[in-house]
């Protein structure tokens, strides 16, 4: 029994199935939808937010500070007196007189005074004053606490540009992945839906005694690998496409309207990119920022070291005859039980790994830029490559086709030949993906996430 295969089977598959209430996006308002509802992006704009009103709040440290006090008092005061040893003594004195005024003094009653006696004080009142204190001089300390502060805001501002290039990625990633995943999974469908074909027609072939047993269940086993394949694509295009869809905030589901594509001419050579790393990478930005707190630390042990001039002054809130108190004070540490001189080192040295990081780090990004343009590179050059791996997977269908038809073939050669050109133009595509993955990782590297889109413009070839 003959096969008659249609075509177009496998020849043009569509590389996404669009459900009626999917939300159809492009890559640029994907990624505007991304930016606004991002939850990385949001805590990342905070944290600099906080940095910046936290430098803002320091920057007249070190300025005049003017206080007002004010107090409202009563009290209640008791003193006990023990008038015991008063009475003894008022007796004594009677005994040293003359006997003829101490016989006097016998017939006329002397008062005692009561045991003890307690004096009451008891007031209300208040005050008030008005405090002023200048630090003058502090050693430059002032200084680098705000230098520091500010430091810590270019580092949070870095942080949250390499956070904005990292959900870049991720876009990309999940973005066009989606698309990959969906396209493996129609094309595993359509070879599944063809094998079966197959699978049925050599069962009609047994029937009639045309093949053999043994080649009837190599078909029925070809049919089964196909299913399975077919089940873990379609699962795996299922998570590509929530990843997609959480990834953008998406009630539902999502239907990218950008394909995956190709720029066939290589881009920019690697140097362009490599001298964009070095000035733009967010990663350099934050080794400085790291290296600016290092020097700012380095000079607030320094200003420990300096004398200190403080202004002062306060005075009573009221009319009149007023007290009131103002001065200049000066202070320097003479000696101290910390070793200064330790610290300084310290902080020197801080400093010193700062600038070896910065180092460090230029090399790896330097590093990363290559290798991911390299890859970039290697994934443009398979692609390319792989146009007569294609051309030749169709051939060889047609090929069975014809030979099943005039017996030269067999149903397992034709199902080798359809599994095969599935496997191809699976690979195609994920060689397109992995251009497209390439670039974004490059870009990033070099800090040009931003730029994804231009390189979309000027692409040549769609994987539609």
């Amino acid at each position: 029994m003959l096969l008659a295969l249609p075509a177009l089977v496998l020849g043009a598959a569509a590389f996404a199935q669009t459900r009626p209430d999917a939300l159809p996006l492009s890559f640029d308002a994907a990624r505007a939808r991304m930016v606004e509802r991002s939850d990385k992006l949001a805590a990342a704009r905070s944290a600099v937010e906080s940095k910046e009103l936290q430098s803002e709040g320091l920057k007249r440290l070190g300025g005049p500070v003017v206080s007002v006090s004010g107090l409202a008092y009563a009290y209640n005061a008791n003193l006990n007196l023990d008038l015991d040893p008063l009475n003894q003594k008022l007796g004594q004195i009677g005994q040293s007189l003359p006997p003829s005024i101490q016989s006097f003094i016998s017939r006329v009653p002397i008062p005692q005074l009561p045991n003890s006696y307690t004096l009451n004080r008891h007031d209300t009142g208040t005050n008030t004053s008005i405090s002023a204190v200048w630090p003058i001089y502090l050693g430059g300390a002032t200084d680098a606490v705000r230098g520091f502060v500010s430091a810590q805001t270019r580092e949070a501002q870095a942080d949250a540009e390499q956070a904005g290039h990292e959900v870049d990625t991720l876009l990309v990633q999940r973005y066009f992945g989606a698309q990959l995943a969906q396209r493996a999974a129609t094309l595993r469908a359509q070879a599944e839906r063809t094998i079966a074909q197959h699978d049925a027609a050599a069962q009609k072939m047994l029937a009639a005694g045309v093949i053999s047993r043994v080649e009837r269940l190599q078909a029925s086993a070809a049919y089964e690998e196909a299913r399975r394949n077919a089940r873990k694509a379609e699962d795996d295009a299922a998570l590509a496409a929530v990843a997609l869809a959480r990834t953008v905030r998406a009630d539902g589901s999502v239907t990218p309207q950008t394909p995956l594509f190709l720029i066939s001419a290589p881009i920019e050579p690697l140097n362009y990119f490599i001298d964009s790393a070095l000035t733009r990478h967010p990663g350099l930005g934050k080794v400085a920022a790291k290296k600016s707190q290092a020097e700012q630390l380095h000079e607030g042990e320094e200003a420990l070291r300096r004398p200190q001039v403080i202004a002062f002054g306060t005075r009573q809130l009221k009319s009149g005859n007023a007290d009131w108190v103002a001065g200049l004070g000066v202070r320097w540490t003479l000696y101290d039980s910390v070793d200064r001189d330790a610290l300084s080192a310290s902080s020197q040295k801080q400093v010193e790994q700062a600038e070896h990081t910065d180092a460090q780090a230029r090399s790896d990004i330097s590093l990363l830029v290559e290798r991911n343009w390299r890859a970039l590179e290697n994934a443009r050059r398979q692609y390319l490559d792989m146009k007569v791996s294609v051309e030749l997977s169709e051939e060889v269908v047609k090929l069975r086709v014809a030979g099943l038809r005039e017996g030269t073939s067999t149903t397992l050669d034709l199902i080798d030949a359809e599994t095969n050109r599935a496997k191809v133009l699976t690979e195609r595509a994920q060689a397109a993906n992995e251009y497209v993955q390439a670039l974004a990782q490059l870009l990033e590297s070099a800090g040009l996430s931003e730029k994804f889109s231009e390189y979309i413009a000027r692409a040549d070839v769609k994987v539609n």
